[in-house]
């Protein structure tokens, strides 16, 4: 299966690089601006590419992005700290992000003669991210079947939509990802926050896989007292 996966330099998107480039044909990375606030992470999509001889597709839709006003990661607003599963998490998202990304990740595969594109949604972004939801996947990959009727046929590849990040770290260690060649990070800095709602998965994933965990952060205590009151939340 020729695929294309849009990649963004994080740990889900880095291991489904790797996971395809195993099991399928990778066909090209795809990673894209959409005017966050940093860059750094496309940085880690390229050095991806690199590492798994692929080419490397980046996409500027930094003047799109200027117009999906609102959330922590295009605009001048605090990115929260905490889990997903606070509310206040819910500033993060960007309105329509992934259906835009998808959208032109499948003209390319077209283009292109691919045969799928592949994207790391997960089960933990089903909380706080309504694009990361099975049913959307499924009602984007029926949208696409219309509009490239009469040519390619492309699937949309996502096998983690349905399981725990927990299962993307264990499945990125079986593969031999370089976890420490990845960066989730909201907030950019010199090293990850592990503070930020991804952050803070990206700690417990590591910690629920039994996954030794070689990021650097500044903040290595504070997932805990996350975890611990999103885990009260939930059972109150």
């Amino acid at each position: 299966m020729k695929t294309i996966v849009i990649c963004s330099g994080g740990l889900d998107s880095v291991t489904l690089a790797h996971k395809v480039a195993k099991e399928h044909e990778l066909l090209a990375l795809v990673t894209f601006d959409y005017g966050q606030r940093h860059k750094k992470e496309m940085d880690f999509a390229k050095a991806c590419a690199e590492r798994l001889e692929v080419p490397f597709i980046p996409v500027d839709m930094a003047n799109i992005g200027a117009l999906l006003s609102g959330s922590a990661l295009t605009d001048d607003i605090d990115v929260p700290d905490g889990h997903y599963a606070e509310e206040t998490m819910k500033i993060t998202v960007v309105p329509n992000r992934n259906a835009i990304m998808l959208a032109i990740a499948f003209g390319i595969a077209s283009a292109r003669g691919a045969d799928a594109v592949a994207a790391a949604v997960h089960g933990g972004d089903h909380f706080i991210y309504p694009d990361c939801r099975p049913a959307f996947v499924e009602a984007f990959e029926t949208m696409q079947k219309h509009a490239l009727e009469g040519m390619n046929e492309i699937q949309l590849y996502t096998p983690f939509v349905h399981v725990p990040k927990s299962e993307i770290a264990a499945e990125g260690a079986r593969l031999g990802v370089p976890f420490a060649e990845t960066w989730s990070c909201y907030k950019g800095g010199e090293d990850q926050c592990g503070r930020c709602g991804t952050c803070v998965e990206r700690i417990e994933a590591f910690v629920e896989a039994g996954v030794e965990d070689p990021t650097h952060y500044a903040d290595t205590e504070f997932w805990r007292e996350a975890v611990a009151k999103a885990h009260e939340k939930a059972g109150a």
